[in-house]
């Protein structure tokens, strides 16, 4: 298993936990040897921890950006190289010359029978060839074209030109490194079809996170009141746009109709655009906290307003597994089915302000419509969205099977 970031702990979510728990489940049949880097930030009681999963761990430093690669002519020198080699900075950065060196060895001495790369990012090591010695998977947490090409529809992009004249090279990237592998795995229906159109005959094979019930298991009760949450590492330009847009278009609103309303922000690392949220009246900034479900049993109503990126989203399945109600935009409740015809409902759909606004509402105002959707969303966890099960569809696709 490839994977440029340090899988643990599982706690830090995004790429982590599900390279983690997927590792986790798959430790118990085979042999696996994780191949990753090591920030600064990973200490040496996470390296032990990870240890106990794996029969080898093979650790390589995390590569740095220089000062100068950060100014304006390295940007631009940058730039001139994602044009010319196709492959994006961010893969590019993270890229180790003696991680490469390591891999191509062991592949030489046919050591292994499956390489996986935990995220798209890893398939910079992989070559296309290897493809007739051993089998080759992808497992894509997202699409870097699909993210992008959402941030631009919803006006969420921080460099609307920038973006754009990378787009087609996005998609130019990802078509290419896709042929590489005999399968791949993605996490919902949507990136499947995305990923389908560059490559029709691509085995590609739907495989949604999961949630840990001991780190989340159902509260006992409903706190009632009107406190409203979003959780999510508050550094993520995703988790920036959607907390600035609910705090400054739909909040205010919520206030006037319950001046007693409150919003807290949950999650580490929060930049200054978040930090200064909290001048605005109800709202609290946590930063990082020992418990994320502790918070969460708390609220009233769990809210999800994120506006781009693409893929499952383990800040919505992790709420609905506390027991709690979720109000949700399309991308927060993307590859889950929630509401429709036969289909229980499970959490509240919102886009524009007004809609939030009519959705919390309901919520605030209807207890046992907090239990419904509490009852709901737990079972649909519990059916569909656990690691045992990811685990063994991975399983499937690691086997060939």
């Amino acid at each position: 298993m490839l994977s440029s970031t340090f899988p643990y702990p599982p706690t830090r979510g995004g790429t982590q936990v599900r390279t983690f728990n997927l590792l986790k489940y798959l430790s118990g049949s085979h042999a696996i040897t994780l191949v990753t880097q090591r920030s600064e930030e990973v200490i040496d009681a996470e390296v032990e921890e990870l240890q106990k999963w794996v029969d080898e761990l093979v650790i390589f430093p995390q590569p740095q950006v220089s000062e100068g690669e950060k100014s304006l002519l390295g940007k631009m020198q940058r730039f001139t190289t994602f044009l010319q080699q196709g492959t994006p900075l961010s893969v590019l950065d993270r890229y180790s010359t003696e991680m490469q060196e390591w891999i191509d060895e062991a592949v030489k001495l046919s050591t292994f029978e499956v390489i996986t790369c935990e995220h798209s990012a890893n398939e910079i090591y992989v070559r296309p060839e290897w493809q007739q010695q051993l089998r080759t998977v992808v497992n894509i947490h997202s699409s870097v074209y699909g993210t992008r090409r959402v941030q631009l529809e919803t006006g969420a992009s921080e460099n609307q030109l920038k973006d754009q004249l990378n787009l087609p090279l996005l998609a130019r990237y990802e078509e290419r490194y896709c042929s590489k592998f005999a399968a791949i795995a993605v996490t919902t229906p949507e990136d499947r079809r995305q990923i389908a159109t560059f490559n029709p005959e691509a085995e590609i094979a739907v495989i949604p996170n999961g949630v840990d019930f001991a780190l989340f298991p159902k509260r006992l009760s409903d706190p009632g009141g009107h406190h409203l949450m979003y959780i999510g590492a508050m550094d993520n330009q995703l988790n920036i746009d959607a907390v600035r847009f609910f705090s400054l278009e739909v909040f205010p609103e919520i206030l006037r109709r319950y001046p007693e309303a409150t919003l807290e922000l949950v999650g580490k690392k929060p930049v200054p655009e978040v930090l200064e949220l909290e001048e605005c009246p109800g709202i609290t900034v946590t930063g990082q906290v020992p418990s994320m479900v502790d918070y969460l049993h708390k609220a009233t109503v769990c809210v999800v307003p994120v506006r781009t990126g693409v893929g499952i989203k383990n800040k919505t399945l992790e709420a609905l597994a506390a027991g709690v109600p979720v109000v949700g935009s399309d991308r927060g409740l993307e590859g889950l089915a929630v509401d429709g015809a036969d289909v229980p409902l499970r959490a509240l759909r919102a886009n524009e302000p007004t809609e939030y606004v009519y959705a919390i509402s309901r919520l605030f105002e209807d207890r046992q419509l907090r239990k419904q959707l509490s009852e709901n969303g737990r079972s649909l966890i519990e059916a569909k969205y656990t690691w045992e099960r990811a685990g063994k569809l991975y399983e499937q696709v690691l086997t060939g099977r």
